[in-house]
């Protein structure tokens, strides 16, 4: 703690004593940022150390999506309220689009069409939970509302084919480079 004290100082900037404090990765976690950092699961099992979108800022997400689907919005057409909500839902997915997201995205998904079918069903006055009439398609492909998914651009690995030609050149030089220095050959 005394070293980033010094550090900070140097940096001419202050530390707020009651938010600071150290952690042990992997043990446990801390937020920053709206992300939750530490131990984190790959598909095979493997164990690393990564962020996640935080748990409050998703609680916050569907807290807002709850506020601008309440009974005091039902003056808004349905295309109008879908376009709101999309543009919400949007903007939080690219900021919260590194780490395992699949869960979050899943949550926000089942709390959007939820929340979205019972503001149709109050604004025109209609029983019941809304499945039949409203389905999930009905909601997705109909209204329009977003559907928030793995991208998966952000996982392609890049291989030979999608380098420029300057870069695929720049890595065989540096690799004939470093192949003349281990050798001592020449």
């Amino acid at each position: 703690m005394h070293a980033m004290r010094e550090m900070m100082r140097k940096l001419k900037l202050t530390v707020n004593e009651e938010k600071t404090h150290l952690c042990r990765l992997p043990e446990e976690t801390f937020d920053f940022l709206g992300y939750t950092f530490g131990r984190c699961y790959s598909r095979e099992g493997y164990r690393y150390i990564g962020q996640r979108p935080s748990k409050q800022k998703v609680q916050s997400l569907c807290r807002r999506i709850s506020q601008w689907t309440s009974i005091r919005w039902h003056w808004l057409e349905a295309e109008e309220q879908v376009g709101r909500l999309n543009r919400v839902i949007q903007g939080w997915a690219n900021y919260f689009s590194q780490g395992p997201v699949n869960a979050p995205y899943r949550k926000v998904n089942l709390h959007a069409r939820n929340r979205l079918r019972h503001w149709l069903l109050a604004k025109h006055d209609q029983k019941g939970l809304g499945y039949t009439i409203y389905s999930d398609d009905h909601l997705h492909e109909v209204l329009g509302l977003t559907r928030l998914h793995v991208r998966p651009e952000l996982f392609r690995v890049r291989t030979h084919e999608s380098l420029s030609e300057s870069r695929m050149r720049e890595n065989r030089t540096s690799g004939l480079m470093r192949g003349r220095r281990g050798n001592g050959a020449r």
